[in-house]
């Protein structure tokens, strides 16, 4: 007891108060940082569910009451719609790779039949060449069309970084290339109501060729943020537990130094 006692009056001393303060504010600052990836844990784990829950209900027919469902919250779900492409208001969705080259994906509204509404369907991937030469229209599906894919929410701006997309000016016309599928915007220079999600198209049997369909990669594993969080709890623990062994070690070399410094006197 009185060891731990001395130990303490050390630690709070005027030689070591500042070094204890700075060991304390670390530790808590090591905790925080423990506390920080246990909730992007908790954050992962209820993406986890709400995906999984999608991903294992049946397939969604956009068709009548389904158009005024919360479609908000679906994202992932499998749906099919029936409809005809409008490739007048397609839009390009810049800065896609495919296979390590560069290219845009065909975002165009399909426009549901038998209702007033719209939804914009990303079709796929088509190369630079192409859309630099603005020859898109030999990828249009003329005609009544079966759409399968999954849905996907609206973006308006990148996950990291400050990247928009840019407001065109007064009189400048429609955006035709896009960074994200923004649907809230992109309804803003249409003729007709957009449903407020976007379908990324699924491959189907016997299509091949442009517009390549591709499907989200979903990772539903709980990530390194259990162990990060093991980590930094750990790294406070040792510090705390740590620091009154290094001022005992640090005291303890002072006093033979100075029993060596009184022999030679």
């Amino acid at each position: 007891m009185k060891t731990v006692v001395s130990m303490c009056l050390k630690m709070f001393s005027r030689k070591w108060i500042l070094t204890t303060l700075l060991v304390v504010l670390a530790m808590g600052v090591m905790a925080r940082l423990g506390k920080w990836q246990l909730d992007r844990l908790d954050q992962r784990r209820a993406f986890n569910a709400r995906v999984q829950e999608q991903l294992d209900a049946p397939l969604l027919e956009l068709s009548g009451e389904a158009l005024d469902a919360d479609l908000d919250r679906m994202e992932y779900r499998q749906v099919s719609v029936t409809g005809e492409y409008d490739p007048d208001q397609q839009v390009a969705l810049r800065n896609q790779a495919m296979d390590g080259q560069w290219g845009v994906h065909l975002v165009t509204p399909l426009r549901i039949s038998g209702s007033d509404r719209a939804v914009l369907v990303d079709r796929g991937w088509i190369p630079a060449d192409d859309f630099t030469q603005g020859d898109w229209q030999k990828y249009n599906e003329p005609g009544v069309v079966g759409v399968q894919g999954v849905i996907r929410y609206s973006q308006s701006q990148a996950d990291y970084g400050p990247r928009r997309d840019p407001t065109p000016a007064p009189g400048e016309g429609p955006l035709k290339t896009w960074n994200f599928v923004n649907v809230e915007r992109i309804d803003q220079q249409v003729a007709y109501p957009l449903l407020p999600v976007y379908i990324q198209q699924a491959p189907e049997p016997g299509w091949s060729g442009y517009p390549i369909r591709t499907q989200p990669e979903i990772e539903l594993s709980e990530g390194p943020h259990l162990g990060y969080a093991l980590q930094w709890f750990a790294f406070a623990l040792i510090l705390g537990g740590g620091y009154p062994f290094f001022i005992r070690r640090q005291e303890s070399q002072k006093d033979d130094q100075k029993k060596l410094v009184e022999r030679h006197v």
